[in-house]
């Protein structure tokens, strides 16, 4: 295969990805009671529903969905979830074909994939690009990482939040999110832990998680303790908040946490992972590192309380 004929078929896969996706990819104007905003949203399965950022609808009183057909729909929230940055729509009335949810966890570096939305007003904008990166970590505004973000160089820009992130199979792969700089651009991806946030969003209107009332860093844990766990690092706690459950159960600024109900912890993000809707008001035993010695306690984790 010569050069013209390898762009040929790169442009063929790119016009196929298009032609699938784009049409079931909206433009989406918010009003709020501070003014306007837009964003992306794409249809997902089920009855009329859309699948966007959280930031894109945060205090919405008027939400529209128009797509490249030259519809639009009126649409109301169905649920959101700031620590994931997610967000379902469900539309007031007909809706284009729903885009097949894929798998980001299948993807690789250097993978082509295309993004579709509506950067700086532009409706039905496309670019195209490759995965720079797996695994990133994106701190959200509500206080949260979000895990296993996907890294891409497709342009994004204002207006792309909430849009598709496909691959050459034209399946949604991610949740277009965040510009980090030029030429970097993030999505939330579309995997198991995600599928469940938009069920659950669908179902239930929000997503429970409970919280202990920490915050720390990751560090290296000294040589015998890490022989002893089989980690080489745990969470130090750098703050613990007044009255939260952690206080009540002893655990002070200093200590590592290396442990909870057995499951070594490595990182915040280890935590966050653990702190699932099931663990509210469960006796939870944690592990931490203190003066030299292993000490146990036990925790009753709260429900994390967000802004709505």
């Amino acid at each position: 295969m010569d050069d013209s004929e390898a762009l040929d078929a790169y442009s063929a896969s790119i016009v196929r990805v298009v032609d699938a996706v784009l049409p079931s990819v909206a433009a989406v104007s918010v009003r709020t009671a501070r003014g306007a905003g837009a964003g992306s949203a794409s249809v997902i399965p089920g009855d009329r529903l859309l699948l966007t950022s959280a930031h894109v609808v945060e205090s919405a009183t008027d939400v529209r969905a128009a797509f490249s057909d030259g519809s639009e729909v009126g649409a109301r929230v169905v649920g959101r979830d700031p620590l994931s940055d997610l967000a379902v729509l469900r539309a007031d009335d007909d809706v284009p074909p729903a885009l097949t949810l894929g798998d980001a966890a299948g993807l690789r570096v250097g993978q082509l994939v295309v993004a579709v939305g509506n950067p700086l007003g532009l409706a039905g904008s496309v670019t195209a690009g490759i995965v720079s990166a797996l695994g990133r970590s994106l701190p959200t505004g509500a206080g949260r990482i979000i895990d296993e973000v996907v890294q891409t160089d497709a342009a994004l820009n204002p207006g792309n939040s909430g849009g598709a992130l496909a691959d050459t199979a034209g399946r949604l792969v991610g949740v277009s999110t965040a510009v980090a700089g030029i030429g970097l651009g993030l999505a939330v991806p579309i995997n198991t832990t995600t599928r469940a946030i938009i069920a659950t969003l669908v179902n239930t209107g929000r997503v429970r998680r409970a919280w202990l009332g920490i915050a720390g860093t990751q560090v290296v844990l000294p040589e015998p303790v890490a022989e002893r766990i089989g980690s080489r690092t745990g969470m130090q706690v750098a703050q613990v908040i007044a009255r939260s459950p952690a206080d009540l159960a002893g655990i002070r600024r200093g200590d590592i946490l290396v442990a909870i109900d057995g499951a070594t912890v490595v990182t915040t993000t280890a935590v966050q992972r653990l702190m699932v809707g099931d663990a509210i008001g469960r006796r939870t035993e944690v592990t931490v590192w203190r003066n030299g010695a292993l000490v146990d306690a036990v925790v009753l984790p709260q429900e994390l309380v967000t802004a709505p």
